[in-house]
């Protein structure tokens, strides 16, 4: 992997715990669990790393925070406000940019349900005062940030919002968002909200009028848009309503797994077709399949596949959704809170403790770039995959 420009700084460091903050054990970092890496010949690691020297690589979502090792703490944790970013496994991570979709639906520093605008601003705040203070991470807002990030071995930070509940009725706070970095922001997470519908709701009646306006003002700000947790109809009306490509940024393909967490086809189609790109999704039990009902990188690439072969290469890239700690164990702490289980149905399948694979931001893109390699794809193909599709629509989205 190419090496970034780390000097061992944690979070927070300047900062003395204890008195400035309450000190909580964070999980390991790196290695906290025994997932495996994907096995290739010498030969293809070599090619690996000059994969990784010659390509660009983007998440398009990922939360690379570290969560506490004992989650029964978490909702205290996070009354601090404080998220702490994995530096170190970033540092081994190849990423040259990642999509940080922050914490906000968990950000209950001034409320307890989140999605607050004032618990938003400073989860920002917080987070961006901490990446200033070292040098590997960097706050990016345009595409010439992240080339240049590349070529400096640092890593460019996206400020990137899941759904767009603490706007409310104001369409002015999405050109403040704008300004404090915010690069790209989701229509609505799994409960609905002014601008349109999200996967739990029992009916989807599309984008609002609100919504409607407020994808025309992200478009002239140069705010990309993300769907994920949108309902189809809300999606298919952001997707035609648009005048710019918008991101699927973590999903994958609902007619292998019949769940609303997935997209279905006609929503990926008609993202394709207007040039934008859906990120696969690797967040436990989400991206697994009827053949393959256990989750493993195998499960995920299966969804890569099949939407290559729906909509073609130039429309797929890969947004893990993964995050420092342990992600099975938080899902099952959010149930409630973040609707988990309300967007997945009651489809059964086997439980895993990991994805075995893609358990952290630490492994996942080297995974998948070895995994590409050893299934036969070409150096083009992986360099759109891994980074030029989104590039691609970033150029065509972003002001600059």
């Amino acid at each position: 992997m190419q090496k970034k420009r780390y000097d061992g700084y944690k979070s927070f460091q300047y900062l003395e715990p204890g008195v400035d903050y309450k000190e909580f054990e964070l999980a390991a970092v790196v290695n906290r669990v025994p997932s495996k890496q994907v096995e290739v010949t010498p030969e293809q690691e070599e090619r690996v790393k000059r994969l990784f020297q010659e390509k660009l690589m983007i998440s398009l979502h990922d939360h690379c925070f570290v969560a506490p090792k004992d989650l029964r703490q978490f909702f205290e944790f996070r009354r601090w406000g404080r998220d702490f970013t994995g530096y170190e496994g970033l540092a081994v991570s190849g990423l040259d940019a990642v999509f940080d979709n922050m914490m906000d639906g968990t950000a209950m520093v001034h409320s307890r349900g989140g999605w607050k605008w004032d618990d938003v601003i400073t989860d920002i705040g917080l987070r961006l005062s901490d990446i200033a203070h070292q040098d590997m991470v960097e706050l990016c807002t345009t595409t010439e940030q992240i080339v240049r990030a590349k070529a400096e071995g640092k890593i460019a930070f996206i400020i990137s919002i899941e759904g767009a509940a603490m706007i409310e009725n104001e369409l002015d706070r999405l050109d403040v968002l704008y300004g404090l970095g915010v690069r790209c922001i989701g229509i609505a997470y799994s409960e609905g909200n002014a601008l349109g519908a999200g996967l739990k709701e029992p009916r989807d009646g599309g984008l609002t009028a609100f919504g409607r306006k407020a994808v025309e003002r992200m478009n002239k700000l140069g705010l990309a848009i993300d769907v994920s947790h949108s309902g189809d109809v809300t999606a298919m009306d952001t997707i035609e309503l648009s005048s710019k490509p918008i991101f699927i940024t973590h999903a994958g393909a609902r007619s292998l797994w019949n769940s609303r967490r997935l997209k279905p086809d006609e929503v990926i189609k008609a993202c394709a077709a207007r040039g934008g790109v859906i990120g696969i999704e690797a967040a436990p039990h989400t991206t697994i399949t009827k053949s393959r009902p256990r989750h493993t990188i195998e499960s995920f690439m299966e969804h890569f596949e099949y939407c290559v072969d729906l909509v073609g290469i130039d429309h797929v890239a890969f947004g893990p959704d993964v995050l420092f700690g342990d992600h099975v164990g938080l899902h099952t702490t959010l149930t409630e809170a973040l609707s988990i289980g309300a967007s997945r149905g009651q489809l059964e399948y086997p439980r895993v403790e990991f994805v075995d694979g893609l358990e952290n931001p630490s492994e996942a893109f080297p995974n998948i770039v070895r995994w590409l390699v050893k299934n036969g794809y070409s150096d083009d193909d992986i360099g759109k995959a891994v980074g030029g599709n989104v590039m691609r629509v970033l150029k065509a989205t972003w002001a600059r």
